[in-house]
């Protein structure tokens, strides 16, 4: 199925079709040629998400399955599955959201990640996500690089609708991945990589779920319903903005749905009991809990260093908690620990059950301090920040996929262009700050919340003001998409 020549009725020239054809061939010859291969499924729970019945696809070539008996895998009648890659946290964030929110709604969620397995197509996923990841950490250590390869590309270089044909070709190596999943069960895809595969595949209910703010031929998954976050994102992708010199066609009415902020049912069903201790403390002058956040990437040391360096007087005067997760970056809390005096600061390394009784105990006590969470399983590693954020005041991360979750947000400085505007869409919700790109300006924004603590009374009744209208309902919407597109 050919989506590289056409996208949304725009011809796409030669030239970059037969770039596109060649970048397939490259990978193919690189990796084999696993078009002939089935891939039969199985499943296994992941233990982490138990708390909403999440079990994860395991797909092995038939014949060579291992304990499984993948030929007698059934689906669930009311399955739903979540396809996605790991690429930072921020995709496996969205996708339990999705998730928790299918559990919410009735439906047995299933996790597909199109990177994990030893696939032409997979393999061809890592390629690229290792390319990511090492641009996004020198863009923080080089400013020539930043300015004049990482931020142009994130911004304009990824708008290009000639960038598309070249993402189409080579999801067609994934197909084969699909080739045991029945076509109509609901998919949402976190990732556009995976929405193109399942569209190439034959899935007739997908679900592209942008997570950016600034619309971009990246993101465009022809044959899928297009979920977007914001009336911003809406209105670029209807019109195809920018994506070409000239005026294009744009994403039809039925293929485009603005369904609100991508949050899990868990962050949702007690969000005016946890604004309310929120707003409690604030009014009690009890010590004011930040909790921050490194990235599966990686990158942004130097201004997370200079965050932890001005928090700690605070911390010291018993005024700030600071929450670190770690994600699975133990070489941070390393690198971090030998540029600051943390003091005594307490650790939660491979300790989840540890860490669910601490956040429990954060709802009645007063916990001025350090605490440092790290955990080696991706998915503890990415969840530690959702048990932390109800107990929190303030989430310091860059404006990436929490700058649309329901919590206070200080914002640090953007790692790629396409993130600023979800500063942008934040700020103006009132939900979150402004950008703050500096030290000094981030700096700057930790005192003023500290002293005017009015400012996180104002942001909590505004989240309260937002859920009710349903801002946050997202990935509530992209199930519900799922279930009835066609």
């Amino acid at each position: 199925m050919d989506k590289s020549s056409c996208i949304f009725g725009n011809s796409i020239d030669s030239k970059t079709i037969r770039a596109a054809e060649k970048s397939k061939a490259k990978f193919i010859k690189k990796y084999g040629d696993d078009s002939g291969i089935r891939y039969s499924a199985s499943f296994a729970p992941i233990k982490t998400l138990d708390f909403i019945d999440t079990d994860n696809i395991i797909l092995t070539p038939s014949g060579k399955a291992e304990e499984t008996d993948v030929s007698k895998a059934e689906f669930a009648k009311n399955a739903l599955i979540v396809g996605n890659i790991r690429m930072g946290f921020g995709h496996y964030r969205i996708s339990i959201a999705m998730a928790s929110c299918a559990h919410a709604l009735g439906y047995k969620p299933y996790w597909l990640d199109l990177a994990g397995f030893d696939a032409t197509g997979s393999k061809m996923i890592r390629e690229q996500n290792d390319m990511y990841s090492l641009a996004s950490r020198i863009s923080q250590k080089s400013r020539l690089f930043n300015h004049f390869v990482w931020e142009p590309l994130n911004s304009e270089g990824f708008k290009a609708l000639s960038y598309n044909a070249k993402d189409q070709k080579n999801s067609e190596l994934l197909v084969p991945l699909f080739n045991s999943i029945p076509k109509d069960i609901p998919y949402i895809a976190t990732h556009v990589w995976p929405s193109q595969a399942a569209v190439h595949a034959g899935m007739t209910h997908v679900v592209n779920a942008i997570p950016d703010n600034w619309p971009m031929a990246l993101h465009l998954s022809e044959g899928a319903v297009h979920a977007v976050q914001t009336p911003f994102a809406y209105l670029g992708y209807k019109m195809l903005n920018g994506f070409a010199k000239v005026p294009l066609k744009g994403i039809p009415e039925d293929k485009l749905k603005m369904t609100g902020c991508y949050v899990d049912h868990e962050l949702l069903v007690n969000l005016e009991d946890d604004n309310a201790r929120r707003i409690e403390r604030a009014r009690s002058g009890k010590s004011m809990r930040f909790l921050l956040t490194v990235g599966g990437a990686g990158a942004g040391f130097d201004m997370f260093l200079s965050m932890v360096k001005h928090l700690m007087p605070y911390v010291r005067d018993g005024k700030a908690t600071v929450l670190i997760n770690f994600g699975d970056h133990k070489d941070v809390f390393e690198k971090l620990t030998k540029a600051v005096d943390l003091g005594d600061v307490r650790k939660f390394f491979n300790d989840y059950d540890g860490l669910k009784k601490f956040v429990t105990s954060l709802k009645t006590e007063n916990n001025p301090g350090v605490y440092a969470v790290y955990n080696e399983d991706i998915f503890q590693a990415v969840y530690s920040t959702n048990l932390l954020m109800p107990e929190s005041d303030w989430l310091v991360t860059k404006p990436s996929e929490l700058a649309y979750y329901p919590t206070p947000k200080i914002f640090m400085k953007h790692i790629g262009g396409h993130e600023v505007y979800g500063a942008i869409n934040s700020q103006e919700y009132g939900d979150g700050t402004f950008e703050c790109p500096t030290e000094k300006s981030i700096a700057q924004m930790i005192d003023r919340v500290l002293t005017d603590r009015e400012i996180l009374v104002h942001m909590a009744e505004r989240i309260n003001t937002l859920k009710a209208e349903g801002h946050y309902n997202g990935a509530y919407e992209c199930v519900k998409l799922a279930a009835n597109s066609q």
